[in-house]
């Protein structure tokens, strides 16, 4: 039945080549252009988020929402003026007409700088705003509250310009005087403008290596090519679909580049494997018209067996393998944060997209050029090239270098399943020590200037930020200043900064004795807090305060996440193998490989090894929701290879090989494939790892590290190695599931 679907569909596709590539060439410029110009001006990423990734309903984020609910301000910016002496008499006079420039601007509410108080610098109150270091002064600009959306930000773009004169400004008095200027919008678009470079520098680093491996893979531009054209048209659609999803949920800025590119992968991975298999059916009809028929037309009925043949076979593995990673994604729906769920509904749709493109325009495109993929291409007339391409492109002899690899395995499998064990445990082992972060700004480069503001607005005017840890009671100011006295007592508590009012609510902010907002001892006074029994109704919110509750979160919700997709992946495995010992297996060496990826990860970027090789500053740990994407995602990628490995050991096994043979012989004809359709996801990782955003490098090369373990040591030794020893218990299952599996397997 599943076999007469995929025949089908190809045989429509077939019989309509040129109206579904016309189809899909609508689709590609609509989806580019909604994603450069959206619905009303506003592109994807205008319509992107940012921020400290929170749980709905969580106490950090309840606290979080009270504070924005209770603020009587607007949006404001800072300047930080740097290389000045604040005692110097001249400062205030020549600050002077910008200060009033600026009260002058629609929408500003005040402009707060030292020289604007009684007595200058002098007067006590103008402590926050002077540096420590004596070097520089800080000026707050401040919006009225309740602005719309348009006349905030034009304020927000004229105070900005203003402020940026003031060095300038200053240049008579204070020559060496600069300056940089701050706050939460310039950090959001910041971030933003990075997502979109770095989606650029990951395409333009993808695109032409993905090509060149396909060539190699292929033998000429033509077949190679094609997976591309339907690449392409995905990340347009997807790019699309994305802006649609915007208008539906939060998107925060690093969805659009992983999920993007995880499409672009998975696209020209299963467009590799149908024009892999078209050209391998293609070929013996070839063979039967004595070598005429490359001339001839696809009319001829040559080119649509091919592809019927195709799509009953390698259509069937891709829509199956496209099912299991997006089971393995939608796991993440299971979570509570928001920011899994966006991951979770955005990435299962561009899973679908790759699969659309994969068995309709490759397949269409197919049949446009038909023939004329059997011709040795121009590489392989230039005698160099044409003798790599005869190690690389795509061959029809049953031996070569991946069926003797499997026969050494299979001679000593006992030995290779201790080895390879034993090596993953040893990649796996730095995740003892796993420490898991919700950054901000330290997501940034190094040298963003948004950065560099943060650093120093936290190091030279500590009274001017905001308390690592922040209370708030809902109680009197009496009762709540009383019960601040107990936390100056808590074990590294530094000082505990006076109780303010703000509406029905008491805010407390409480400083922890160290730099860093997100280390183990702000983790520890935010538990300290929690743990005290107050008379009154109490939220402890802060970074630290937000990371325990998203790591509870996904403790709480892990189970049931993994628990369907544990489920799913065996009923589908099975109904795939018709065996329960293969799935078992599955699942324990995708486990393993995970676990290898993640302590590699951690070894790399928790731990700083790799720091100067990939350019970025440890946070020392690993972003909270790094770690669920990972797991969701390199499974899926995990089970898109063992699909692509069984499905042929399977084909080859129903057709009366031995267990071994058809172990050697799917591993020959498909472990080119895995290998080059692995490069390929590697490379479009990499462009992860060349941004700038460090939840982007940790992604991308948390993925590719899992890539490369997966389709070298655990497809092409661990699976075999299993395999040889289970014997024909890997075909086994009980009677009444062989009943089940007669009836509904996934078979060809």
């Amino acid at each position: 039945m599943l076999t007469r679907v995929f025949e089908s569909l190809g045989r429509r596709v077939a019989h309509h080549p040129r109206l579904t590539v016309l189809v899909w060439a609508v689709v590609t410029a609509l989806g580019f252009g909604l994603a450069l110009f959206g619905l009303h001006g506003e592109s994807l990423f205008d319509r992107l988020s940012t921020g400290e990734p929170t749980v709905p309903g969580a106490e950090s984020s309840e606290g979080a929402d009270i504070l924005a609910e209770a603020a009587d301000t607007g949006a404001s910016l800072n300047l930080l003026v740097n290389g000045v002496d604040p005692t110097d008499p001249e400062i205030g006079p020549a600050l002077a007409p910008v200060r009033q420039e600026l009260i002058e601007i629609d929408g500003v509410a005040s402009v707060i700088d030292p020289f604007a108080l009684p007595d200058g610098v002098a007067n006590p109150a103008a402590a926050p705003l002077v540096a420590d270091d004596g070097e520089g002064f800080l000026i707050v600009v401040s919006l009225e509250p309740g602005l719309d959306e348009n006349a905030e930000e034009a304020a927000l773009d004229e105070v900005e310009q203003v402020l940026e004169t003031v060095p300038e400004t200053l240049q008579a008095v204070a020559p060496d005087a600069t300056g940089i200027v701050g706050g939460t919008s310039l950090i959001f678009e910041a971030i933003t403008s990075q997502v979109e470079k770095d989606l650029a520098t990951g395409e333009a680093i993808a695109l032409p290596v993905a090509l060149l491996i396909m060539v190699l893979v292929f033998g000429g531009f033509l077949a190679a090519s094609m997976p591309m054209i339907g690449a392409i048209a995905s990340i347009a659609f997807g790019l699309g679909t994305l802006l649609g999803f915007s208008y539906l949920m939060d998107l925060d800025s690093s969805v659009v580049n992983v999920v993007t590119l995880l499409g672009l992968g998975l696209c020209i991975d299963y467009g590799l494997l149908i024009v892999s298999r078209f050209r391998e059916e293609l070929h013996p009809l070839l063979v039967e018209d004595g070598g005429e028929g490359a001339r001839r037309r696809r009319g001829d009925g040559a080119v649509v067996t091919a592809l019927t043949r195709t799509m009953a076979t390698a259509g069937r593995t891709v829509a199956f393998s496209a099912l299991t990673v997006a089971i393995s994604i939608a796991g993440l729906l299971a979570f509570r944060p928001d920011i899994l769920r966006a991951f979770g509904a955005a990435g299962v749709v561009i899973v679908l997209v790759a699969v659309a493109t994969a068995l309709t325009l490759v397949p269409a495109l197919l049949v446009l050029f038909g023939r004329r993929l059997a011709r040795p291409g121009l590489l392989a007339r230039i005698p160099g090239i044409r003798r790599l391409l005869a190690h690389t492109a795509d061959v029809q002899s049953e031996e070569g270098f991946f069926s003797r690899l499997t026969a050494r395995v299979q001679r000593h499998p006992w030995w290779v399943v201790l080895g390879t064990v034993v090596l993953l445990g040893a990649l796996a082992s730095p995740l003892a020590h796993i420490e898991l972060r919700n950054s901000t700004t330290q997501l940034l480069p190094t040298g963003s200037t948004q950065r560099e503001y943060v650093t120093t607005l936290t190091e030279d005017y500590p009274a001017a930020t905001s308390a690592a840890v922040t209370v708030i009671a809902e109680t009197s100011l009496d009762e709540a200043t009383a019960w601040a006295q107990e936390l100056t007592q808590l074990d590294d508590v530094a000082s505990v900064d006076t109780p303010t009012p703000i509406g029905s609510y008491v805010i407390i902010g409480v400083r922890p004795d160290t730099a860093d907002a997100g280390d183990s001892t702000s983790q520890h006074v935010v538990q300290e807090i929690r743990d005290l029994d107050p008379p009154f109704r109490t939220w402890v919110t802060g970074q630290a305060a937000g990371q325990i509750d998203f790591i509870d979160a996904l403790a709480d919700r892990a189970p049931w996440a993994i628990g369907i997709v544990v489920f799913a992946t065996l009923v589908l495995l099975f109904l795939m193998t018709g065996s329960v010992a293969i799935p078992i297996k599955a699942l324990l060496t995708n486990a393993l490989s995970l676990a290898a990826s993640l302590g590699v990860l951690v070894w790399a970027f928790q731990d700083g090894h790799l720091e100067g090789i990939l350019g970025f500053t440890s946070t020392g740990g690993i972003e909270t929701y790094v770690v669920a994407l990972v797991v969701a995602f390199a499974f899926g990628l995990a089970m898109d290879y063992e699909v692509f490995l069984l499905s042929r050991i399977k084909e080859l096994h129903d057709s009366g090989l031995s267990n071994d043979d058809a172990v050697r012989l799917g591993l020959q004809r498909s472990g080119r494939i895995i290998t080059s359709a692995a490069a390929i996801i590697v490379v479009v990782f990499a462009g992860f790892v060349a941004g700038k955003l460090l939840v982007i490098k940790e992604v991308g090369f948390a993925l590719a590290v899992a890539v490369i373990i997966d389709a070298t040591i655990v497809r092409m030794l661990l699976v075999p190695a299993t395999m040889t020893i289970l014997g024909n218990v890997n075909w086994w299952a009980p009677r009444f599931l062989r009943r089940v599996y007669d009836k509904l397997s996934l078979t060809h």
